[in-house]
């Protein structure tokens, strides 16, 4: 039993926007029990109510990442620090066209490879999403988890990495495969339309998928096609998916990369307002920097990765098509492919270790070569695995999104260790602290009660949840106190491993993951699902010495 808690004397953020008000929130049974006043607290509370003095700080829902990866690192981080120290109280993952299930055993390792580059200590032991979310939930968590299922996930169970259209008994293999998860508890289906495999998907592939998702009530949130020259055309396509199928969509971390595109975020905004205007239930989020992180390889073009990893590296010790790789890239250089903007953030240990931090350019010209020869360089020595950060967007972008009343904001991260190694996004460690203490305390670019709206009701009511992203009584207490005046982002891209700092206490179902600013280690997280349907599985947890059986 969660002991009662009071928090007294803050100022309430109720995340819906409005102005906040003097009042003590009571805590008890993981639940809200009353907001009001000091008498009213006490009496919810009961009898032996452990009391947290908050005057001078305010009150608030816990924070709902509606955009993560953390599904590939919390095996190696449950207490999830980078998280709690914002203020994050739930993390959605499952983002981009990436998850860790469903896991077919005869395309295991082309899943293992396809996730590589966000992969921190797996242990890959399952084949559904329900086995993954029962393993997850064993272990001692910081935060919650609310799973999405890939659709990159979903072609590689169904049909491996490869460039082609499905056949119909595949298609109907992947639709199966989601209603699946869908049984098993996952909140969306997600899609990532840069990345192999899921850039080889058409629309009636996306539309197919898309309607499964709507009839399971889920989310679908997408990495649109382009994010830079097509962006139009992107959006487009994404609304054409959510139209004909009538599922909620979700436009992941809305950008325009590439200098020549900056500017195009306005008529981005403007096709989502006249969707919406239209009935489509659309909405996007984003995380509150010019720069953005992903894999080396999503700069190759699509025949390159035709197969996944494995065939790449083939392709790159052959040296006609290495060297056709090197030179289609080379034909790109200052358009969509700016090495001098390319920073490298991560590898596994090989020998271009030592150039983490440096830029593609840089490679390259310690290589006396090319840009497209450094990549090819870079992706052959490294076995595929390259993480980068991409300095890519404008300023002025980010601020024009951010002010969008649609636009939630969200990580794209993945790190929840601190400190460690390499040179992350910052946006793991500091996407929230960062629009609460430079664009709403410094930049003014929102005030505080709708920068807070935007990190809880918001993101809630994308995923239809009303027990969460409210300070009210009878919601899931998941509650951040933080010092409005002192809250801030200490990561940046030269040194990213530094906490946030301005975040008092994170409450999880009434339980503090951190009090007075520091860690409890108190395991108060879990996985969210959404109801459990009675559908038969498909897919049935796997052992090495009989994988046959995860399949019927």
């Amino acid at each position: 039993m969660t002991p009662p808690v009071i928090l007294r004397g803050g100022t309430v953020l109720d995340g819906t926007g409005r102005a906040g008000r003097a009042a003590d929130v009571a805590v008890a049974g993981g639940r809200i029990a009353a907001v009001g006043g000091a008498a009213e607290a006490r009496a919810a509370a009961g009898r032996g109510a452990r009391v947290l003095e908050v005057a001078g700080a305010v009150v608030c829902p816990g924070f709902i990442d509606l955009h993560s990866h953390a599904d590939f690192t919390v095996m190696g981080s449950p207490q999830a620090l980078t998280q709690t120290a914002q203020g994050v109280t739930t993390l959605v993952t499952g983002n981009c066209g990436f998850s860790p299930f469903p896991l077919n055993p005869r395309f295991r390792d082309d899943l293992v490879a396809h996730c590589g580059f966000l992969d921190d200590g797996l242990s890959w032991e399952w084949c559904t999403a329900g086995d993954y979310a029962e393993t997850v939930d064993r272990l001692p968590l910081g935060v919650n988890l609310a799973l999405q299922v890939g659709h990159g996930s979903l072609r590689i169970a169904a049909m491996g990495p490869e460039d082609r259209s499905p056949s119909a008994a595949e298609r109907e293999r992947m639709a199966g495969l989601l209603r699946e998860a869908a049984a098993d508890g996952v909140v969306g289906m997600s899609s990532g339309l840069i990345y192999a495999p899921g850039m080889y998907a058409g629309i009636e592939e996306l539309v197919a998928l898309a309607t499964e998702a709507a009839r399971a009530g889920l989310l679908h949130s997408t990495h649109l096609r382009s994010e830079s020259s097509r962006l139009a055309e992107a959006v487009e396509e994404a609304l054409s998916v959510a139209r004909r199928s009538g599922v909620r969509l979700q436009i992941s971390h809305l950008k325009a990369a590439g200098v020549s595109n900056w500017g195009a975020v306005a008529g981005a905004l403007r096709q989502i307002e006249a969707a919406r205007a239209h009935g489509v239930d659309v909405a996007a989020d984003q995380y509150p920097y010019s720069a953005s992180s992903t894999t080396l390889t999503s700069a190759l073009p699509g025949w390159a990765m035709d197969g996944g990893v494995q065939a790449l590296l083939a392709r790159l010790d052959d040296a006609e098509q290495s060297a056709r790789l090197a030179a289609e890239l080379a034909a790109r250089e200052g358009a969509d492919f700016r090495p001098d903007r390319i920073v490298l953030a991560a590898t596994p240990p090989g020998p271009f270790r030592t150039a983490i931090g440096r830029t593609v350019a840089e490679v390259a010209a310690t290589l006396g070569c090319g840009a497209g020869q450094a990549v090819t360089e870079l992706l052959r020595a490294q076995r595929g695995q390259v993480g980068t950060v991409n300095h890519s967007m404008s300023e002025d972008d980010v601020r024009l999104v951010m002010r969008h009343p649609a636009v939630a904001v969200a990580s794209d991260g993945w790190v929840l260790r601190c400190p460690g190694e390499g040179r992350p996004h910052p946006r793991s460690f500091g996407t929230f602290a960062r629009v609460l203490g430079h664009y709403v305390r410094s930049e003014r670019v929102l005030e505080l009660p709708e920068a807070v709206r935007r990190m809880t009701s918001l993101p809630a009511s994308r995923l239809g949840w009303n027990d969460r992203g409210l300070v009210r009584e009878g919601a899931v207490a998941d509650l951040v106190v933080l010092d409005p005046d002192r809250v801030r982002d200490r990561s940046t891209f030269e040194e990213p491993w530094h906490l946030a700092t301005g975040v008092l206490h994170t409450l999880i179902a009434g339980r503090p993951v951190r009090e007075h600013g520091e860690p409890t280690g108190e395991p108060a997280g879990r996985v969210l699902r959404r109801p459990r349907s009675r559908e038969t599985n498909l897919m049935r947890k796997c052992s090495a010495s009989d994988p046959k059986d995860c399949l019927r």
